[in-house]
């Protein structure tokens, strides 16, 4: 399974990537107007950083405006993937990009109807929204299997991406289930690399080792 980071913080960016387990990254523009620094600069540096995909967020709701951002967004990098919201006219510019070979990631997935309309609109990746289900006492989890079965029931080429991810959990039920890739904030990335035992057998190791005698090291 591919591990992409939902963030615009270069700074975590860097420091998850530099470990080796940055797969790719998703922005959007909540996460953007976070960093309070220029939308701009920061997608072109974090599509420097990254070789992997990196999902950068068109704002318009005409398809027409959709395809005129997405012309611009691809020229800061070949790894850019175009992410359009799941309403008919992103469907029209999913098509329209799919045809010119420009890559899609359609978000705000919420049922496996949507899941399927936008993989044969063309999109490369489906983001569904699995924590935002869940927090209408739906389970997100159920979502992804759907998705995922129905995808490899007839092939379709587009993966599916499991998006608002709450806990590490989760990542562990995506896995299972066989989804291709999961997006989460560092936080979660961070909760993933840690555990208590981990922490407790360092600190015995290191404190047994101040006990040897000195002597007896080269």
């Amino acid at each position: 399974m591919k591990i992409f980071l939902d963030t615009a913080n270069l700074a975590s960016i860097r420091t998850y990537n530099d470990m080796g387990i940055v797969d790719g990254i998703t922005t959007n523009p909540s996460l953007l107007y976070k960093e309070k620094q220029s939308p701009e600069s920061v997608m072109r540096e974090i599509v420097e950083l990254i070789k992997g995909p990196v999902s950068l967020e068109v704002i318009g709701t005409k398809s027409e405006e959709m395809i005129t951002e997405a012309h611009k967004l691809v020229k800061f990098g070949k790894n850019v993937v175009v992410k359009i919201p799941m309403i008919p006219e992103g469907l029209i510019a999913v098509k329209r990009l799919r045809d010119e070979g420009i890559p899609t990631n359609v978000t705000l997935i919420f049922s496996a109807n949507q899941a399927i309309l936008a993989s044969k609109a063309g999109a490369s990746y489906v983001s569904p929204f699995i924590g935002r289900l869940d927090d209408i006492g739906q389970e997100g989890m159920v979502l992804i299997r759907e998705i995922v079965q129905i995808f490899r029931n007839y092939n379709f080429d587009t993966q599916t991406l499991v998006a608002s991810i709450r806990h590490p959990l989760h990542v562990i039920e995506a896995a299972k289930i066989g989804a291709e890739v999961v997006t989460l904030p560092p936080d979660i990335l961070g909760k993933m690399i840690k555990h208590p035992l981990t922490q407790t057998g360092l600190d015995l190791f290191l404190n047994d080792w101040k006990k040897i005698d000195k002597d007896l090291l080269i």
